[in-house]
């Protein structure tokens, strides 16, 4: 994958849940570039979460065209989808760290993955990530010591250790009060931007709609219009 190639291109993607024949994706088409932050808003229900998951590799599509970092995922093997998922970062609502470990060793598990790097290594990098996001004192406490702004911090630390090409976020402010929220955008945005990361997130939080290069609007599985910031 070249700086020229888009980092994700959905066209004409239609999506239904097994057993239900009422598609909740109907011909979905959006392509997001190198560096870009997209915002998807729109009703609950109407199908954000599901393209999320689908462009992420979570979930399988078989209609449509969906090509993610220069791999092709409407009916690809599982190893395309796992190729795809180690090259994302991912944020969640609820941050979904693990209570039985630390800041540092909820990071670390991130950076198992990959199996070239060492324990000294993967500590060395989750504390730095940590340092960027304003933990430095909170590298041994578990998500039960912090507050619900410091466990998204570790959610944004654990989704760009790695470095990754695209981050997906969905509803990552949700949980938090304006002032919290707003901080950890902002962070999320600066990190990003340094590294050259694209992220598509989803929100219902029309306070951090400043913060994208386009606004898309999703309901009833259509996009139904685009908005330059």
């Amino acid at each position: 994958m070249t700086e020229n190639q888009s980092i994700v291109e959905v066209e004409n993607l239609y999506f239904s849940h097994p057993g239900q024949e009422r598609p909740v994706l109907r011909g979905i088409t959006l392509s997001l570039q190198h560096g870009e932050i997209v915002l998807m808003t729109g009703p609950s229900g109407s199908g954000k979460s599901t393209l999320l998951t689908i462009v992420g590799g979570l979930r399988h599509a078989r209609t449509g065209r969906v090509r993610v970092l220069g791999e092709d995922l409407v009916g690809s093997p599982a190893t395309t989808l796992l190729k795809v998922r180690r090259q994302s970062g991912y944020i969640f609502q609820h941050h979904n760290l693990l209570e039985s470990l630390t800041a540092v060793q909820n990071i670390c598990l991130t950076l198992e993955l990959d199996g070239s790097l060492d324990e000294e290594t993967r500590q060395a990098m989750a504390r730095k990530m940590l340092d960027s996001v304003g933990l430095s004192a909170h590298y041994d406490k578990h998500p039960h010591q912090l507050s619900g702004g410091q466990r998204q911090r570790v959610s944004i630390a654990r989704a760009l250790v790695g470095r990754p090409h695209l981050i997906l976020a969905d509803e990552p402010t949700a949980s938090l009060d304006k002032k919290s929220g707003q901080e950890c955008v902002e962070l999320l945005k600066n990190l990003a931007q340094e590294q050259n990361t694209t992220i598509l997130l989803v929100t219902h939080d029309y306070r951090i709609l400043d913060m994208a290069t386009r606004v898309v609007y999703m309901e009833d599985g259509v996009l139904q219009a685009e908005k330059p910031q």
